[in-house]
């Protein structure tokens, strides 16, 4: 086993590709593919699944890639320290719903963790496939939120993936609306109230179960509903049509301007908010250091 090998997992496992791999690593596909064999014949498990569809960590593999990312950042720390080298560019990637405050986490993290280079991603997607993203470790955590109502189905499939739910918050609901809707004066709104209003929901794609919903409460008729794929586009419908959404009442005034408001929703429902990753590995230093800055802008 070789520090090379390490990084060959490492690259392959961000890219979720041997070719798109190998073009970053500037070596030819077959090789790097040979040397991945080569590991996993040496260790005796099998860190990548091969199918038609391309490539995945295998649940062995998320547990080695943890071990080897601890193994090339303390190379790079020694090399770093002792040799002068140039810090390798830094690499995280997060898959989250629709969350402010996931932004200016992010934010954050590049502001104090960025050196002079790195590259990172953040996906707003949807609920489906930030557990894909996490599960191959395209992502390294996603955030998403739990409640009564899907916890059941969830549960099973972050059990299934090999994935852990870390709670960040319970908070109880609220509907984002503009400042000037009507309702934006009440301290309170009732379901019945919101019935003349557009309802503002994300779409979900193929995978667009009630399940998955980014909004609970998400079984309930809308006489006028609108689904949209971004925050951008919802919060502009937020303001220029009147219409509302069903959230966390966490809400980023310093990203989002000052022309949405939470307005508490008169319901039983709790949303517990948290973060996802796989259960065998160790989050890498950014990973950690994401958490910690989520775990502020919540407090914020």
């Amino acid at each position: 086993m070789t520090l090379q090998q390490l990084k060959y997992v490492i690259e392959v496992a961000g890219r979720g590709s041997m070719n798109e791999a190998a073009k970053r690593l500037f070596i030819s596909q077959p090789s790097l593919s040979n040397a991945i064999r080569d590991l996993e014949e040496e260790i005796g498990i099998t860190i990548f699944e091969r199918t038609n569809k391309g490539i995945s960590l295998s649940k062995e593999g998320a547990e080695f890639l943890s071990y080897a990312r601890q193994v090339v950042e303390q190379a790079e720390l020694l090399e770093n320290r002792y040799l002068g080298a140039k810090p390798s560019p830094q690499h995280f990637s997060v898959s989250t719903q629709h969350y402010a405050f996931a932004v200016n986490a992010f934010v954050n993290l590049v502001r104090r963790h960025g050196q002079e280079e790195y590259e990172m991603a953040l996906r707003e997607t949807k609920t489906y496939e930030i557990i894909q993203d996490v599960k191959s470790l395209r992502s390294e955590i996603g955030i998403l939120y739990l409640n009564e109502f899907n916890a059941k189905v969830m549960g099973r499939l972050l059990k299934d993936a090999g994935l852990v739910f870390n709670s960040l918050f319970i908070a109880k609901p609220h509907i984002f609306i503009s400042i000037h809707n009507p309702l934006a004066k009440q301290s309170i709104v009732t379901i019945d109230q919101l019935h003349e209003y557009p309802y503002l929901s994300f779409e979900q794609g193929e995978y667009n179960s009630f399940h998955f919903s980014e909004e609970i409460l998400s079984t309930l008729s809308h006489p006028k509903s609108i689904r949209v794929n971004d925050r951008a586009t919802l919060f502009n419908l937020l303001i220029g049509l009147n219409g509302y959404t069903i959230s966390t009442g966490v809400l980023s005034a310093d990203l989002n301007g000052n022309e949405i408001i939470p307005v508490p929703l008169d319901c039983d429902e709790s949303i517990n908010v948290g973060w996802i990753c796989h259960k065998d590995a160790a989050l890498s230093k950014l990973g950690l250091a994401y958490v910690e800055e989520l775990e502020k802008a919540i407090a914020e």
